[in-house]
């Protein structure tokens, strides 16, 4: 019964809220711009700052994420003041410059060198992508984790 107890009580005590603002780790880890610049995810932010953001974490060699391509580009029609930030886990960077041009993505593009063994991706745990965040205007996230870009949680976080 004790054990069961235990169980219980650590179940229950674990934080399981969602995150409303990134690590200092996370926000100090560097991507790669198109240019070729290393940039801190705070910079990429930073340019954004006072503006509604949907982050989309994908590959050019995942089908899902070629799939929802087309629900990526609605939002991108229906809501226009909103920045669509791509943060590619491409196998390089020839790939994924590759990827944008193939499938005509419009938005901020940024390669992940280290993939998902870097401080971002341990933040937000990525088991899945394609994957949506919402950011806000006072730059806190307000969707953490969605598969699909037609989520109602992020349509609705992005019409406010």
């Amino acid at each position: 019964m004790n054990v069961l107890l235990i169980l219980l009580i650590s179940f229950f005590s674990c934080n399981t809220e969602t995150p409303t603002k990134f690590s200092e780790k996370a926000l100090d880890d560097t991507f790669i711009s198109f240019e070729g610049e290393e940039i801190a995810f705070k910079n990429i932010l930073e340019k954004h700052k006072g503006k509604t953001i949907v982050i989309d974490i994908w590959a050019s060699w995942c089908g899902d994420c070629i799939k929802g391509m087309p629900k990526v580009k609605k939002l991108q029609s229906e809501y226009k003041d909103v920045v669509y930030v791509f943060l590619s886990l491409d196998r390089g960077e020839s790939a994924w410059k590759r990827g944008i041009e193939k499938y005509q993505v419009k938005g901020a593009h940024y390669y992940m060198p280290k993939g998902k063994d870097c401080d971002f991706a341990d933040f937000v745990n990525i088991s899945w992508i394609p994957r949506y965040m919402v950011i806000n205007e006072a730059s806190e996230i307000v969707v953490f984790n969605v598969i699909e870009a037609d989520d109602e949680k992020l349509i609705e976080a992005i019409k406010k």
